[in-house]
C-alpha cells in the first residue's frame, strides 16, 4: 500500500473520462484499491476516485464506518469500493449541502445533489453491488462518481456567494486537506 499524490484542480487529467474496469480480482486492481484506501485514510477523506491519483479507471471508494472528522455533523456509513458505478436518482428531490474535495483543498461550496439514489456496480472481486443511499451518503457517492466523468464540484455550484475557504466559512475546521 502506498499513499499516492492527489491531483489538484487545474491538472488536465482530472477532466478526462475514466475507462471501465474490464477484468476483476487481479493483483493490479487490488493494489489500486489498497492505494486508494491508504491515501484516503492518510488525509481523512470521505471518498476518493482513481482519477484523483492519476489512474483513468472507474474506481471509487467512500465511507469509513465512523464519523469523518472533517464532516463531524454528518452520519457515518460503510466503507465501500465501487467499480463501474451507475447512479439512478430516486425521485426529483435535490438537496443542497456543503462539499469540499481533496483535489480542491481548503475550499467548500454549497452543491445541489439528488437526495436519494440507487447505485450499482461491482466490488474488486467482480461481485455485484446494488444499494440505495440518501443524504450525506448519497452526496459523497455522487461527488466521487463525478470524478469519473471529469467533473469537479465547483462545476456544479449554482451560487458562488456560497463558495469559499473552509477556514473562513468554518473557523476551527482543518482546511489543509479537504474532500
Amino acid at each position: 500500500m502506498t499513499v499516492r499524490e492527489i491531483l489538484k484542480m487545474g491538472d488536465e487529467r482530472l477532466l478526462r473520462t475514466a475507462a471501465p474496469v474490464t477484468v476483476f480480482d487481479t493483483p493490479e486492481l487490488h493494489a489500486l484499491v489498497a492505494d486508494l484506501l491508504e491515501t484516503m485514510g492518510a488525509v481523512n477523506g470521505a471518498g476518493l476516485a482513481a482519477p484523483q491519483i492519476g489512474v483513468d479507471l472507474q474506481v471509487v471508494i467512500f465511507g469509513s464506518g465512523q464519523v469523518n472528522p472533517r464532516y463531524p455533523h454528518e452520519p457515518a456509513f460503510a466503507q465501500t469500493v465501487l467499480i463501474n458505478p451507475v447512479i439512478t436518482p430516486l425521485g426529483e428531490e435535490e438537496q443542497e449541502g456543503w462539499e469540499g474535495c481533496l483535489s480542491v483543498p481548503g475550499m467548500r461550496a454549497i452543491v445541489p445533489r439528488w437526495q436519494r439514489i440507487r447505485y450499482t456496480g461491482f466490488d474488486a472481486k467482480g461481485q455485484v453491488i446494488v444499494r440505495t443511499a440518501e443524504g450525506f451518503h448519497a452526496r459523497v457517492v455522487q461527488h466521487e462518481c463525478d470524478h469519473l466523468i471529469g467533473k469537479l464540484y465547483p462545476m456544479r455550484v449554482r451560487d458562488f456567494s456560497r463558495f469559499g475557504f473552509t477556514s473562513v466559512l468554518f473557523p476551527g475546521l482543518d482546511d489543509n486537506t479537504d474532500d
